[in-house]
């Protein structure tokens, strides 16, 4: 008589009960979520990792070395930037400096690498003008080197602007502050 009694708690086989279903949902979901996000690492874009990381590791000394450049002839560069166009204005502290006849300007966002821009900009009546196609709001690093590489300007500009955007000035802060 007690064979009928455990037949009556029996319901079936155990795969038609619930709970076992619910237990393995949670390593299932577990798997299915990293087996995602392994086809996204293979298949998309890493838009901050360089390609040439070891060269541009490598020419940190070069870069810092045209920082000081600019900074010891008191490099400033007056930017007007608009959303289809920039004109940028050098001027310097030292009277030997002469504008070089074209810069290189690299416009680049911060954390989308497919928005950067580089131009080659002439040297045209005092002034270096070129099309850039900026959204009209964002936060940009603009980068100023001459052809030669011997100096560079870099600076942050924040869209849309009001006005003439002064990059380089930084060192005349300070030396308006002690005065």
């Amino acid at each position: 008589m007690s064979t009928p009694s455990l037949r009556a708690t029996d319901s079936g086989p155990w795969y038609r009960q619930r709970w076992p279903w619910l237990i393995i949902s949670g390593p299932f979901i577990v798997v299915v979520a990293g087996l995602y996000t392994a086809w996204l690492a293979v298949t998309t874009n890493d838009g901050l990792v360089t390609e040439d990381y070891y060269k541009k590791g490598m020419s940190i000394n070069q870069t810092v070395a045209q920082s000081a450049s600019a900074e010891r002839l008191g490099l400033r560069a007056d930017l007007s930037v608009s959303a289809e166009r920039m004109t940028i204005m050098l001027s310097a502290d030292d009277a030997s400096f002469r504008p070089p006849p074209s810069i290189k300007v690299v416009v680049s966002h911060p954390t989308r690498a497919g928005l950067d821009q580089s131009r080659t900009m002439a040297l045209i009546e005092g002034a270096y003008t070129a099309s850039f196609q900026l959204p009209a709001a964002g936060h940009w690093v603009v980068l100023i080197g001459d052809e030669a590489q011997t100096w560079r300007l870099m600076g942050n500009v924040i869209l849309p602007s009001s006005g003439k955007i002064e990059i380089g000035a930084g060192h005349d802060a300070a030396r308006r502050n002690k005065e």
